[in-house]
């Protein structure tokens, strides 16, 4: 496995700080370099992905199937506890939760819009695959940061709306 030097190390901690708290994302300090399509991902990519930008990171996740499973500590009992979908694009599109020994809670589908990248609805299904509630974002479009989350019953009428704000110390 490759490793990076302490200075460089150092200098794409610093560079993925200032990344996260400005929400500067797309472009890092030492400049956008696009991977291609058919590349996989080496190990040192995979272990820096906190550096990655956001272009990087989906065209590591396009196709992905992720599938949790959890273990006993006699390693007899297994069971599922999360399964995630990525499509072509990179975009995670379902999600399920399940509880101990496998049982489903609930399933989670997401549609985007890919000019942002953003998720602009979200269905959350119960334990009986039956619509449970609907989810949809307002974002601001200077930093893309949400601002509203509006919450909707299977009907279609508003349940509720929770309004995000954003403050530095």
């Amino acid at each position: 496995m490759n490793r990076i030097s302490r200075k460089e190390f150092i200098r794409k901690s610093i560079t993925g700080f200032f990344a996260t708290v400005f929400g500067i994302g797309a472009t890092r300090a030492v400049g956008s370099r696009q991977l291609p399509a058919e590349q996989q991902p080496s190990v040192q990519q995979r272990a820096n992905a906190y550096f990655l930008t956001p272009e990087e990171k989906r065209a590591q996740r396009k196709g992905l199937v992720v599938k949790e499973e959890n273990t006993l500590a006699n390693g007899k009992t297994k069971w599922l506890d999360h399964w995630a979908v990525w499509d072509s694009d990179g975009y995670k599109i379902e999600e399920i939760e399940y509880n101990t020994y496998g049982i489903k809670i609930e399933r989670r589908t997401y549609q985007y819009d890919k000019e942002t990248g953003k998720i602009t609805e979200e269905r959350v299904y119960n334990d009986k695959n039956r619509l449970d509630r609907i989810r949809k974002y307002d974002y601001e479009p200077e930093t893309l940061r949400k601002t509203k989350q509006y919450n909707f019953l299977p009907n279609g009428k508003l349940y509720s709306t929770k309004v995000y704000e954003y403050s530095y110390r």
